[in-house]
């Protein structure tokens, strides 16, 4: 009788560690927030441009999430118009990636000169923050020129400066909207 009981005891501690320990995972994992990022709409409209403007985006935006541990980055390779944007494709868009935001973003570059294809290295990087049902939570633009007064320097760096203005930005909006500790996206 006494083995019987100590070997029930025992099991039950076991059983109530592994329960306890998936139920900490399970909540930790809850906590992880997936942003969906789209490519940005290039202003102007030229293909020679977007590529390098997409990578220098997605490299500033990756190095902004991985400072965050609870958020994971969803890239989509769909160009989406910013300003004529409809809440329906956002919603779908989070449903099939399982996101819980959706970033939609914008590159302006400056244009220069009288040459067609003349611009120059400073950029405004506009942001839309929607969430999973396609809702509007807050927007952002940064200005590369206004803010830091940026006369030299690549355009690369300025997308990413631009970048991390933009998201900065959004983040003091969410955390005006949100002041919780789940503020952070």
């Amino acid at each position: 009788m006494k083995n019987f009981l100590f070997y029930s005891l025992i099991s039950s501690v076991f059983i109530l560690s592994v329960s306890s320990v998936k139920a900490q995972k399970s909540s930790t994992h809850d906590k992880i927030k997936k942003v969906l990022y789209f490519n940005p709409e290039v202003d102007p409209d030229i293909e020679e441009i977007k590529e390098p403007t997409n990578h220098a985006f997605f490299s500033a935006v990756s190095d902004n999430i991985s400072a965050f541990r609870k958020n994971k980055m969803l890239r989509s390779e769909i160009q989406v118009s910013f300003d004529s944007i409809d809440s329906k494709t956002i919603s779908e868009y989070s449903k099939n990636n399982d996101a819980d935001f959706v970033i939609v973003p914008k590159v302006k570059y400056f244009k220069v000169g009288l040459g067609k294809y003349v611009f120059s290295n400073q950029v405004v990087v506009s942001m839309k923050l929607f969430d999973a049902e396609g809702n509007l939570i807050t927007s952002s633009e940064y200005d590369t020129y206004r803010k830091n007064m940026r006369l030299l320097g690549s355009t690369e760096n300025s997308i990413k400066i631009g970048t991390n203005g933009a998201m900065k930005n959004i983040l003091k909006e969410l955390r005006k909207i949100k002041p919780s500790a789940e503020a952070g996206f």
